[in-house]
């Protein structure tokens, strides 16, 4: 594998995984966890809307692509529209188990509105900075079961499968970017990755915590005990953010590329379990 680009026989393949629309869950479905919950549903509630953005922001500068890349976009765009149909679903089960919505999707409205007033290739960036934290996150609870330990099962599949596609086509958008971006300097592109992956992690990580405290006012947790339960679980047991910070801080790095992480091991273990599921 060259650590320029995707491995050469990687192949970014659509699967039609559909949530079971009549299961039920428990309203706290993260093993019985108020903060777990709460961060999962706020970061569900972000995808639909996240993920049209995503695909609109690539077919923008499609045409233009390579012929390979350009494969890889299609891929890319079926596999993005279905996660926004799921979690769709998954979202009404949120709401179904009693949560208002209304409040967090106020806050996830307001940064998509600044992201979308971006100009388009202010919006690729973003949407590489996003696919950037989403391919870590998929990389935590595929190698960390432990962070859905005791979940739902239906509703940690949704999750399984979600992040088996998010690994695989981690690097469509940066290698989008990066066409666009040739005839630039290597200084220039690196000053654009970093400056727009510093603002989108601003947004995007007072974003999730406030839906998640919004969320878990309605569990009746607030205050100071509702912050320290929601940085427990983020930062300690099982510590999500903890987990994921050596990757996120990897794409500062000079000379980065999604695939110098070869983590397809991952999907073919997870692929496995979700057959066996």
């Amino acid at each position: 594998m060259s650590v320029q680009g995707a491995p050469a026989d990687l192949r970014i393949r659509p699967r039609d995984f559909r949530i079971d629309r009549t299961a039920s869950s428990p309203r706290l479905w993260v093993g019985g966890d108020p903060a777990g919950t709460a961060v999962m549903n706020a970061l569900s509630l972000t995808f639909p809307d996240g993920e049209r953005f995503f695909i609109r922001s690539v077919r923008r500068f499609e045409k233009e692509a390579p012929a390979a890349l350009r494969g890889s976009i299609r891929d890319f765009i079926v596999q993005e529209g279905a996660h926004t149909r799921e979690h769709m679903a998954f979202n009404a089960q949120v709401e179904a188990s009693g949560y208002d919505i209304a409040g967090p999707m106020a806050l996830i409205d307001a940064h998509m509105a600044r992201a979308n007033g971006r100009e388009p290739l202010a919006q690729l960036a973003i949407t590489v900075a996003l696919e950037h934290f989403t391919a870590a996150f998929a990389h935590v609870l595929l190698a960390h079961p432990q962070v859905l330990a005791g979940s739902s099962p239906h509703l940690a599949r949704l999750w399984r499968w979600h992040a088996i596609e998010e690994i695989e086509h981690k690097a469509v958008a940066y290698d989008l970017l990066m066409h666009r971006l040739a005839g630039v300097s290597r200084l220039r592109r690196w000053t654009i990755r970093w400056r727009t992956m510093a603002l989108v992690t601003l947004s995007f990580l007072s974003t999730v915590t406030n839906a998640s405290l919004l969320l878990m006012r309605q569990d009746g947790i607030t205050g100071l005990a509702a912050r320290w339960r929601l940085f427990r679980w983020l930062w300690l047991k099982p510590g999500l953010y903890r987990l994921v910070a050596s990757d996120y801080l990897s794409f500062y790095r000079p000379g980065f590329h999604p695939w110098q992480k070869d983590d397809r091991d991952l999907i073919a273990e997870a692929e496995f379990s979700l057959a066996q599921a």
